[in-house]
Order: C-alpha cells, then sequence, then structure tokens
C-alpha cells in the first residue's frame, strides 16, 4: 500500500472561522497543478479521504475530478489527526493499493515521520500542495519508507 499525503492548497488568512476558509486563486491552480501531475503520471487514487475542512475539500475535489475519483470527507483527517487514528482507520483500505490523503500540517509531517520511524516530525516538511508517498510494509509505525516528497511549484 502506498499512501500519498497531499497537503490542502493555498488558503485564505484565518478571518474567524479556520474550518470555512476556501482556496486562493493560487491555491485553486496549485491544486490542478498536483491533480494534473498525478494524471500524467499515473498516479490515480484507488480512494481518496479528505478533511472535511473547506480548504482540503476543495483540493480534494480538484483532484477527484481530474482523475475519476470522487472524495470522502472523514472527520479523523481534520485538523489535529493523530497516527494511531491514521493507523487504525487505514486497515479499513487495506485491500486498496494507491489510498490518498488530503489534509493538514503539522499532522501529516508528524505522521510520516512516526509512518517512517523517524524520532524528529521537524525533519519532515510538507508544504502547501506537496505530494509525498509513503510505502507501507504493513500498516503499522516504523514499517513505511518515502517514495518522494514534490512540491507543487516541481510539478
Amino acid at each position: 500500500m502506498v499512501i500519498y499525503f497531499l497537503r490542502h492548497a493555498d488558503a485564505e488568512a484565518d478571518q474567524g472561522s479556520d474550518f470555512n476558509r476556501k482556496l486562493t486563486s493560487k491555491g485553486l491552480a496549485q491544486a490542478e497543478k498536483v491533480a494534473k501531475f498525478c494524471v500524467r503520471n499515473g498516479l490515480l487514487p484507488d480512494v481518496i479521504l479528505s478533511s472535511p475542512v473547506l480548504r482540503a475539500r476543495q483540493t480534494a475535489e480538484i483532484l477527484g475530478q481530474s482523475t475519476g475519483m470522487p472524495p470522502t470527507l472523514v472527520n479523523w483527517l481534520a485538523c489535529g489527526m493523530e497516527t494511531e487514528t491514521l493507523l487504525q482507520e487505514i486497515k479499513a483500505f487495506k485491500d486498496k493499493n494507491n489510498i490518498f490523503l488530503v489534509g493538514h500540517e503539522p499532522d501529516f509531517s508528524s505522521s510520516i515521520a512516526d509512518l517512517i520511524g523517524h524520532p524528529d516530525p521537524a525533519a519532515i516538511i510538507v508544504k502547501k500542495s506537496s505530494l509525498t508517498a509513503v510505502d507501507m510494509a504493513w500498516i503499522e509505525s516504523g514499517s513505511g519508507s518515502i517514495q518522494f516528497s514534490i512540491p507543487v511549484h516541481l510539478m
């Protein structure tokens, strides 16, 4: 199983409701660029799981439109996700090869560090609209290896 971590694209500044921050025009262009990159390179999801937070949901919807795979909103991907929750929830998709998660920082850095067995989440940087692929030998912490991590400006 490969877990693809796609951090949401650029969003509006926080104006009272973090949950309802929309993508900016830059963010919409970033999400489109990531989606086209995935299609062009055959990185097609078996499932897209997204945070219900608006900026992540919009990013996931753009990816879903390009790949033909509509996203599924899951509350556990909202801000504050824990690696233990990720591992527990991902077991429901153990028959899938390519799982795309659309969510937030610092959740993704922390989870990626845990999945690859790195002791310092600060060593992992997940920028907006970047795509990081972690190949999981087993669904447990420390069993993963990073295949790649690509920032949107290189797509």
